[in-house]
Formats: C-alpha cells, sequence, structure tokens
C-alpha cells in the first residue's frame, strides 16, 4: 500500500485540514462563515469515503474534483462566480445521508457530488431526491441506481456493472476464455457485489460458461483463505472476482501466497487496487472507466496537471472521474446561467455532450441519467517487461471498437428507472 498512497493524505492529515469534520481548507474550498463574507460562490457538497475499504480511492477523488474547482477558479469562476467544496467522509450509508442532509440544510449547498459506495449513492439518492437537490453520483456502479433505484435528481458519472462485464467479457472472448469455461466468482456481499454477480451470471449464461461456485464475502473480510480452499477444490478453469476496494489487493496477495495458477480476472478494479497488488501478485484481464495513457490531448494534461499538483502522484480513475464530474458541473451553470437544479436537470436531458478526456465526447441517457462514454479493459504485462507497478498495466482496446454505437454496452431501457 505504501507506494499508491505515499503522496495521498493520510488520515491523520486529513483530520487536520478539516475534512473528517466537515471542511476541507484549501485553494478552492472554504468554511460557510467565510463563503457569506465573500460574493457568493457555487458550493459543492462532497460526499466521499475516506476510511474503510474504499477510503483510498475517496482520497484520491478528493484530488480530483479539487484540482478541477481550482483550475476553473483560477480562469475566473463561472459566470464571475467561484467554485466552493465542502467535504466530508461519508463513512456508511447512514452517515452519509444524515451529512448529506446536514449539508443541504445548514451549509445550503447547490449540489451533491461523489461518492464510490452504491449503497452510501442510495442513501444520498434518496435525502437529494426528497430535497429536490441535483446528486452527481460520480464512483457507484451499481446498475439498479440506473434502473428500479434511480430519481429525477441522480446522475451517474462512473460506468455501470453492466458494462464492466461487457468490456472484460469483450476481451476475455477474443482470447477464448469463456466459452465451455468454469469459472467461480468470489463476490463482496452488499448492493454492488449483487448487482455485478447479477451481470456475471447472465454474462455467463448468454455465453455457454458454466458458473462452478459463489463465495458472498462481507465488506469487512480481509482473510480470503477459506474461499481460496474451495477455489483449489473446485478446480475451476477461471476465478472471477466481483470485489470492491482493497478487498481485490488482500484477495490476490494471499491467492499468490497460496501459489494457485488457475488465473484470475475481474469484473470490477480501481487501479489504486491494482498497484496495491504489487508486483507479481496481479494478473488478468479486468475493466476500467479511464486509465492514465490513453492516448488523447485531454488526458495527457490532466495527468500532467494532476502530478504537477500531487507532487507526481499518478492519478487514478477516481481522481479523473471527479475532475470530468467538476467541469461538466461548469459547463451546466454556465449553459443555465446559474445554479437552479431544474434547469440543470433539463440541460443534461438534453443529452448535450461533454469532453472527457476520451477519443469520443460522453452524454447523459435522457432515461436514467447514465453518462454514456467508452469503456477499456487493461491487463498485466509480461513479467520482466516493467520496473514498478505504475508501469506494469496495460491498456486493452477500447470497447465499444471505434465506428460503434456508444450504447452498443450499455443496457437498453427496459422501463424499469421512472423518472
Amino acid at each position: 500500500m505504501e507506494e499508491t498512497s505515499k503522496f495521498i493524505l493520510s488520515r491523520r492529515q486529513i483530520l487536520k485540514t478539516g475534512v473528517g469534520t466537515g471542511v476541507l481548507m484549501a485553494s478552492g474550498l472554504a468554511a460557510p462563515s467565510i463563503l457569506r463574507a465573500q460574493e457568493q460562490p457555487i458550493v459543492l457538497g462532497h460526499l466521499v469515503p475516506l476510511t474503510g475499504f474504499l477510503g483510498t480511492l475517496g482520497q484520491y477523488a478528493i484530488n480530483g474534483l479539487k484540482l478541477s474547482v481550482d483550475q476553473i477558479n483560477e480562469a475566473g469562476g463561472v459566470n464571475g462566480r467561484k467554485l466552493q467544496i465542502i467535504a466530508e467522509d461519508s463513512i456508511n450509508p447512514e452517515t452519509a445521508a444524515t451529512k448529506a442532509q446536514r449539508m443541504i440544510e445548514r451549509d445550503k449547498v447547490d449540489v451533491l457530488v461523489g461518492e464510490i459506495s452504491s449503497a452510501s449513492a442510495l442513501a444520498i439518492s434518496e435525502v437529494a431526491s426528497r430535497n429536490k437537490k441535483l446528486f452527481i453520483a460520480t464512483g457507484p456502479r451499481s446498475d439498479v441506481l440506473r434502473a428500479d433505484r434511480c430519481n429525477r435528481y441522480m446522475f451517474c458519472t462512473d460506468i455501470p456493472n453492466a458494462v464492466m462485464v461487457n468490456a472484460v467479457g469483450t476481451a476475455l472472448k477474443q482470447q477464448g476464455m469463456v466459452e465451455g469455461k468454469k469459472f467461480f466468482t468470489v463476490t463482496s456481499d452488499y448492493v454492488f457485489g449483487h448487482d455485478l454477480l447479477k451481470a456475471a451470471k447472465a454474462f455467463f449464461a448468454a455465453n455457454n460458461a458454466e458458473l462452478v461456485g459463489d463465495d458472498l464475502v462481507p465488506t469487512d473480510a480481509t482473510d480470503f483463505s477459506a474461499n481460496i480452499l474451495k477455489i483449489r477444490q473446485a478446480q475451476p478453469d477461471v476465478v472471477c472476482l466481483n470485489l470492491g476496494g482493497n478487498q481485490v489487493t488482500n484477495f490476490l496477495k494471499q491467492y499468490a501466497e497460496f501459489g494457485l495458477s488457475i488465473p484470475t480476472i475481474g469484473f470490477n478494479l480501481n487501479t489504486a487496487d491494482a498497484w496495491a497488488a504489487g508486483m507479481g501478485n496481479f494478473g488478468g484481464v479486468w475493466p476500467t472507466v479511464w486509465f492514465d495513457t490513453i492516448d488523447t490531448a485531454g488526458t495527457k494534461k490532466f495527468v500532467e496537471d494532476y502530478k504537477a499538483a500531487y507532487g507526481g502522484q499518478i492519478p487514478e480513475n477516481h481522481a479523473w472521474i471527479e475532475y470530468i464530474t467538476g467541469n461538466i458541473l461548469a459547463k451546466a451553470f454556465e449553459a443555465t446561467g446559474g445554479t437552479d437544479n431544474e434547469k440543470i436537470i433539463d440541460y443534461f436531458e438534453t443529452e448535450a455532450e461533454f469532453d472527457i478526456l476520451k477519443n469520443r465526447p460522453a452524454y447523459f441517457r435522457k432515461f436514467d441519467h447514465q453518462l454514456v462514454q467508452e469503456a477499456y479493459s487493461f491487463s498485466v504485462k509480461p513479467e520482466g517487461s516493467y520496473s514498478t507497478v505504475y508501469d506494469m498495466l496495460e491498456l486493452g482496446a477500447v470497447v465499444p471498437a471505434e465506428g460503434e454505437k456508444l450504447t452498443s454496452i450499455y443496457p437498453e431501457d427496459t422501463g424499469a428507472c421512472k423518472l
């Protein structure tokens, strides 16, 4: 974990800066009392997990949104108004909901932004809907947020579980690793994991693959030896991980210690977790929404700017998605002439396009508020061809392929989402 966190705020540093107690005091961020003393800023209420199994990812998210806000403010703000952030550790669904309500009532935030946990995002979205407050859910991936549990006030910028399965599945089929193969899955026991397992089972069934075993594990699990022993006994062709946060890291390290030769793949991963797994412990094919080697001018500039702002740290996908979310919101504020949430929602529902630093622009689908965009798979380079964890990952081809419709990898409108 050292290599992935040495440029990130530690828990103690976070508390010193004020995030843990409510407000991150830094360039572009200020306490409510200070805000009232200035010309009215546009205030973003930012909730992400800064502790627990998703804590490292939340720290990247803080950095990404802050970089976006700093750059927008340096360029003069939006229609002459500066952006400012009130950031808090969401911790768990109950706490996230309480803090979201407090941000709306006490801090008078204009928009709620953030979250990585699908369970916490659902809790925040319910608060947002009751209060008619726009919530941009940046990191949760559960399909139910785009279906049965959607609402008018929530928009999702990360790719959903179904797209991650499609991204990895495309690469696996090209390698002959699906048809007639036996899979064993290990899945996080909460809404995100259940949802991802459902998508994985549908993929297996559609491609003549057999699921020979599935283990549900609690989100606080750190010892996976019992699960690995079951895998050894079942002798599948492929081990598929549907885990979240540092669970992936812990599993892969323990799996390497057992010395099993059965290949691992996953339908969910964040690059920080891959880095934390370390060299020699990580392999297979995995999905990603963004990677720092994407060959576009926008990504190259973002990586350079991020490294300059954070002591040479390479940005992780949650840093990128919070960064582009800040830019999307700024464009929406400018286009609608202010922060009227109803006008912003109507603007997003026109399916206006946004530059998200990839080859193709993205847009929010009107019927489920999902940001439709490209996805990717990645794998580990051959042993000996890299020297650090930051060089070990190789980006696969874009999905869908150039010339294909972006919507081809997304679930169709089933009518489940009723906005």
